[in-house]
């Protein structure tokens, strides 16, 4: 039996191990198994690892995207430049065992985005700076759009939610949302910032992909904006990891 899994904490909100088990009944890859392994600790990984050899891969999710680097053998060239890993290819030979880390956020938000937008996208508020947030900078940086970070503790780069006016979302066309704010259960939170502000030439994502549609999204159409659900980046980033485990070289 080959295993695969989803690492993170808390999964209950997990949309892998359907999807994956979903997919292995439909293409009969009876010998294939996916299953989510919570982990309160990144240091548990290891003690995961030895108790399961036959798992193949891992998909990594909150909080660990970042944490994770430092346990791998290497990562791969996009995901170190963006510094997050989404995916782990585990190879095994001979009792040893080697980790090689990928980030598949890139793909599946590119080709999720890519449709919506026009010559006039240039600029992007990013809600959140969590593991999630860098991959989405790292693809907006490659399309040649500015972007500015959003973090209820702002350092650095990033401003303050109480920092977004109306002036600054008026050079402003993408608005995307990398906080779990919204997601199932907490259906009715959303990103702090002032709606009233959006008009219809916004372009609003939303990584979340349960619900739906989000608060966040919902405020978004009330004033015309055009809005994006997280489910079709998932599917594709979904898609690449198993690309990633069952290629021959990778």
């Amino acid at each position: 039996m080959k295993k695969y899994g989803l690492i993170g904490y808390p999964l209950g909100h997990s949309f892998s191990k359907k999807y994956f088990t979903e997919k292995f009944a439909r293409e009969g890859l009876t010998d294939c198994h996916y299953d989510n392994y919570e982990l309160d600790d990144i240091s548990q990984l290891e003690n995961l690892l030895d108790g399961n050899r036959d798992l193949h891969g891992l998909n990594v999710t909150i909080p660990y995207k970042t944490s994770v680097i430092d346990r791998l053998d290497i990562i791969d060239e996009d995901a170190s430049d963006v510094g997050a890993v989404n995916i782990i290819k585990i190879y095994r030979d001979s009792g040893s065992r080697f980790l090689k880390g990928y980030n598949s956020d890139i793909y599946g938000f590119r080709e999720s985005l890519v449709p919506y937008l026009d010559e006039y996208t240039r600029s992007a508020l990013i809600l959140g700076t969590g593991g999630s947030s860098l991959a989405v900078e790292w693809v907006l940086g490659k399309l040649n759009i500015k972007c500015l970070k959003v973090s209820r503790n702002p350092a650095g780069d990033s401003i303050g939610y109480h920092d977004i006016t109306r002036d600054l979302l008026s050079g402003i066309q993408l608005i995307i949302n990398t906080t779990p704010l919204g997601m199932f259960p907490g259906i009715d939170k959303k990103p702090a910032i002032n709606y009233d502000f959006l008009h219809s030439s916004h372009i609003l994502y939303d990584l979340i992909y349960n619900p739906e549609i989000t608060g966040f999204m919902q405020e978004g159409r009330r004033r015309g904006c055009k809005v994006i659900g997280g489910y079709s980046m998932l599917v594709l980033q979904a898609e690449k990891s198993w690309e990633i485990w069952t290629a021959i070289d990778s």
